[in-house]
């Protein structure tokens, strides 16, 4: 992370906080030693930033404007909705970003809507996605950002565990299960994998190819096809 972008950040979570936050706090956040918050909180004081606060208690930031978030109560609970999901449903290094961009939002918001966000109709649950799934997400999202091969280890409806090498095309959220649309090779077919099944993944280095058969996009035809509009 450059220096720009840590202060940004120091200065997004000490503005979401209504209580001091230590320095030890603020570098396992940001993963820099306390030694390099010392001197950004130097650095933000001397640029006129209103940091209160010293080494051992703690800092916050008061009567500071941001830029002004341009967004309506409705689109802020989207994207703060959005971010949760993302953070509850994906994988460690999408949910890190998801939780940066939280942290942001709340950063400039205005103390009444922080107030009313607060208080959000919809409850985002990470119950069923545990660290190993997000782990196995990860791997998934590799092999589709990277159009690499993965092993799959997989449990079926029966229980029956099975091996498969696939060439993994996109992971859908279908309202109960996330599920990995990929080609599999011993089927040479599309196959679905629903991901609490998932007992493994290993990314391999065989590299695979897409073309107008092959993609998600006609996947989603197919299935449109069959079943009609989804």
């Amino acid at each position: 992370m450059h220096k720009s972008e840590r202060l940004f950040q120091l200065v997004n979570i000490l503005k979401s906080r209504r209580l001091a936050t230590r320095a030890c706090d603020l570098a396992t956040r940001l993963n820099v030693s306390e030694r390099t918050i010392y001197r950004d909180i130097q650095h933000l004081q001397s640029s006129g930033v209103p940091i209160e606060g010293e080494a051992g208690i703690g800092y916050l930031i008061s009567d500071y404007d941001l830029p002004p978030m341009m967004f309506t109560m409705d689109e802020l609970q989207a994207l703060l909705l959005g971010s949760k999901m993302v953070s509850a449903w994906t994988d460690p290094d999408l949910a890190e970003k998801a939780q940066s961009a939280i942290t942001k939002i709340e950063a400039v918001l205005p103390a009444q809507l922080k107030q009313q966000t607060t208080v959000q109709p919809y409850l985002v649950s990470g119950w069923s996605h545990n660290a190993e799934h997000q782990s196995f997400t990860y791997t998934l999202r590799q092999g589709i950002e990277q159009k690499r091969c993965v092993d799959l280890h997989y449990s079926d409806a029966k229980q029956a565990l099975t091996s498969r090498t696939v060439e993994p095309l996109g992971l859908v959220y279908w309202g109960g299960k996330w599920t990995l649309v990929a080609y599999c090779q011993l089927r040479a077919d599309y196959r679905e994998f629903r991901l609490d099944r998932i007992q493994g993944a290993t990314l391999l280095g065989e590299d695979f190819n897409m073309h107008e058969r092959k993609n998600l996009d006609h996947y989603v035809a197919l299935i449109r096809e069959k079943y009609g509009d989804c």
